[in-house]
């Protein structure tokens, strides 16, 4: 995958292992209709959004306090020509101390400006990382999506 891939980095006050834990809550901070376990290495599970998007995620990296991993399997984007547009993408998360603070580094690999989707997932990603997942970990407060 090449570098040009969506990252976006956030800082956070409170310890590594607290920003682990919670990103590990997926359905805390990115959607409520989330099916399957998703806090431990090899674990597969199923993000969904109304009827707009599927995406079957595998954890493929579980390093405590460090970096998560979730390789996208397979997924079905009804909103673009190419449905399958996140397929064999990675969602990943690096954890590091910084000074008295945790910085948090997404990467979505793959998700590049030639693609479809860059404008809309990036615009996405940057909300739910900058907003959802700072507040969940530091407040206990994340944003999900949720069914209506």
């Amino acid at each position: 995958m090449t570098n040009n891939s969506f990252t976006t980095t956030i800082l956070v006050d409170q310890s590594p292992m607290a920003a682990f834990d919670a990103i590990n809550r997926p359905r805390d901070w990115w959607g409520k209709e989330i099916e399957g376990r998703t806090d431990r290495l090899g674990e597969e599970w199923t993000y969904r959004y109304k009827d707009m998007h599927v995406s079957n995620q595998k954890t493929t990296e579980f390093m405590p306090g460090q970096r998560v991993v979730w390789h996208v399997v397979d997924a079905q984007m009804n909103f673009l020509n190419d449905k399958s547009e996140w397929k064999n993408t990675d969602l990943i998360f690096d954890i590091a101390q910084k000074g008295d603070k945790t910085e948090i580094r997404f990467t979505h690999a793959g998700l590049v400006p030639a693609v479809e989707c860059f404008d809309i997932c990036t615009n996405a990603w940057t909300g739910l990382i900058a907003d959802s997942l700072k507040g969940l970990i530091e407040n206990e407060q994340g944003l999900p999506d949720t069914v209506e």
